[in-house]
């Protein structure tokens, strides 16, 4: 009766290395992965900082305040899980485009608020597009 040994059940293709072209770009992948998620982060931390000036600006008053924090943490919350499935229905790397361009957008449009109900709107979407995002990166 013969001994098999570790090496006599090795399996085919199980330690391939990826080809050389892939591992170059594996990294600059990783760096905006990395800024993507970063975005969704930070943002709430940034918003929070240029908030009283934002009410100096627009006009809204210390109870509205609060509201513009919380329509991004609501819609980020409450979209989190359909964010995940939209990237599994429709592919990840389709739903992290969309989120990175959308997120953007709103981001833009928020800076160029011109009044509360505008900048409420546009919270309330980078939420939504943080929300698409988070789950792709």
């Amino acid at each position: 009766m013969s001994e098999k040994t570790l090496t006599d059940d090795v399996r085919v293709g199980a330690t391939e290395a990826p080809p050389a072209d892939a591992s170059s770009k594996r990294w600059w992948i990783l760096a905006v992965i990395a800024v993507a998620q970063l975005m969704v982060v930070l943002d709430a931390t940034i918003v929070n900082i240029a908030l009283p000036s934002a009410q100096a600006d627009l006009g809204f008053s210390d109870g509205n305040r609060q509201w513009i924090v919380t329509a991004y943490a609501l819609s980020f919350a409450s979209l989190l899980l359909l964010g995940g499935r939209i990237a599994d229905l429709f592919g990840r790397k389709t739903a992290f485009l969309i989120g990175v361009v959308g997120f953007a957008a709103v981001s833009a449009l928020g800076g160029a608020a011109n009044g509360f109900g505008m900048l409420v709107t546009a919270r309330a979407l980078q939420g939504a597009f943080g929300a698409l995002l988070a789950p792709t990166a």
